[in-house]
């Protein structure tokens, strides 16, 4: 049962974690944030591009951020694969 209790912890800690981190990609101006759980955390867009090129790039930058993010949480949570649910 303890086991299970620090197990619980381990996970919120790795969460707690994830949202503390910080992952970004800028490409032609536009900027986006996410933090370590793939959550979008600002949006910056470049007034210089047209709208079309501003949504093609906002899509390549939220694709490249998010891949980060899920290589991220996926080497956290191989640090603690010492879990059994």
């Amino acid at each position: 049962m303890f086991d299970k209790i620090q197990q619980l912890k381990k996970l919120k800690d790795l969460e707690d974690g994830l949202g503390r981190e910080r992952l970004e990609e800028e490409i032609n101006g536009v900027r986006v944030v996410v933090n370590g759980k793939a959550e979008i955390v600002s949006i910056e867009l470049n007034q210089e591009l047209s709208k079309e090129k501003q949504e093609e790039v906002l899509k390549e930058c939220i694709n490249k951020v998010s891949r980060e993010a899920k290589m991220l949480m996926a080497r956290k949570a191989s640090e603690i694969s010492g879990l059994n649910f």
